[in-house]
């Protein structure tokens, strides 16, 4: 099934990789022997824009007259949701390509790519030894969110930004789909996919840590590679405010157990119901979050309501044994009334009425067949848990745990464009 998936139109032949071994890859041979994996998502906005942004680069290297690299879409690749952690499909990229690749470029389908200057650049490296190249972040200080890996130098560790796109040698593909294959992994959360890539990658040191590529980047500078468009595209008038039913959970006796399970369906059957007005969309946010409205009524403007859409910052539980993604609670779950109805009427339930809502909804959402939708505007955890580097360029919609922190300052410095009264 995997293999019927893939658009064979795309697939040029590339001729033996026996030459890798002998020589480094010159000329035209650096485009025709890559292979573009865009990391697109099923629902509708964002498989479009990764349609378009897989036309611009065929077209591009159709201008530029050195080759035609491979261009693949990666929800099209199979059918299993958790794909997008990148881990479980580079088996099959490997079983496709590994005899006529010498790169596999991931990039998001907001990343530009300038194929001219990447050919240059993949040229630095000899094709045949282990490269794993991108733009370098490091965490500031200890992290949640990575599990305060590295935590008596959380600097010393790096990891590519996602949006300015990073590449693995063939040779380092192949040796990590052959230990995807073979070994028995660990697989529990997924939480920051290429913090995590990386430390997989390392390998507690005997692997390669990340190489930086100056050319890979996210703001526009001369010569880039990759460059990164837009975190909060512009799909016309935000959605308005009454079209938003935002539900806050919270009581007294469950702030110290955040199991809200029986909650959330309680408010997804209230949504439903008479007594509130009719509406597209449900927000449910913890009442720790932090949530920009005006920034979320303009990213819903790309979304159709009457599509299932569950939308907020993308976690994964056992996704290297078929295991199921979620939203995030602490970030803000979105949920189209499709969505909602579609879940309700499914017959799924919590297991408990304090189980993880988060979870429950999305081995729910997997079960009947609704994507998890991921936009990195949203955050389970504070600011300072993420690197700032990639923070400071994005327009952010939520963060979460505000009992810690200032919340009116956290909210002034990244949540706020207007002013307050505006809001509301």
């Amino acid at each position: 099934m995997w293999l019927m998936a893939v658009n064979w139109s795309l697939c040029f032949f590339f001729g033996s990789a026996s030459n890798h071994e002998d020589q480094p890859a010159q000329g035209s041979a650096v485009l025709e022997e890559l292979v573009i994996v865009i990391q697109s998502q099923k629902n509708s906005f964002h498989a479009q824009r990764g349609y378009q942004r897989k036309e611009k680069i065929l077209q591009d290297a159709a201008n530029l007259g050195e080759g035609l690299p491979v261009v693949l879409l990666l929800h099209e690749l199979s059918d299993y949701e958790g794909n997008w952690s990148i881990l479980p499909v580079l088996p099959l990229l490997s079983a496709i390509y590994g005899e006529s690749a010498s790169w596999f470029l991931f990039i998001e389908e907001e990343t530009m790519v300038i194929l001219h200057v990447l050919q240059n650049v993949l040229k630095r490296y000899p094709v045949q030894e282990e490269w794993f190249l991108g733009q370098r972040l490091h965490d500031n200080k200890p992290s949640i969110v990575h599990h305060y890996a590295f935590s008596e130098d959380p600097t010393s560790f790096g990891y590519p930004d996602p949006a300015a796109g990073w590449a693995l040698s063939a040779a380092l593909h192949q040796r990590l789909a052959e230990r995807i294959q073979s070994e028995n992994l660990k697989s529990d959360f997924t939480i920051d996919l290429t913090h995590e890539i990386a430390l997989f990658i390392w390998e507690e040191g005997r692997g390669p840590k990340l190489t930086t590529v100056p050319e890979f980047c996210t703001e526009t500078r001369n010569n880039c590679a990759t460059k990164f468009t837009n975190y909060l595209p512009n799909c016309g008038n935000p959605v308005s405010k009454n079209n938003i039913f935002v539900a806050v959970k919270t009581c007294e006796k469950y702030h110290s157990v955040r199991g809200h399970c029986g909650k959330t369906f309680a408010i997804m059957r209230r949504f439903l119901s008479e007594a509130v007005p009719k509406v597209d969309w449900l927000v449910i946010v913890d009442d720790d979050t932090l949530i920009s409205l005006p920034r979320l009524r303009r990213l819903l403007r790309c979304y159709n309501p009457k599509e299932a859409v569950s939308l907020g910052e993308r976690y994964g539980y056992g996704l290297m044994q078929n295991g199921y993604s979620y939203t995030t609670g602490g970030g803000g779950m979105v949920l189209s009334r499709t969505a909602v109805s579609m879940l309700l009427s499914s017959g799924c339930s919590c297991y408990s009425d304090d189980a993880p809502d988060d979870m429950v909804l999305g081995r729910c959402f997997t079960s009947i067949g609704v994507p998890i939708t991921h936009s990195s505007l949203f955050h389970q955890a504070q600011p300072d848990d993420y690197s700032g580097t990639r923070i400071t360029l994005q327009h952010s919609i939520s963060f979460h745990k505000h009992w810690s922190v200032d919340p009116v300052a956290v909210y002034t410095n990244w949540l706020q464009d207007s002013h307050p009264k505006d809001e509301l």
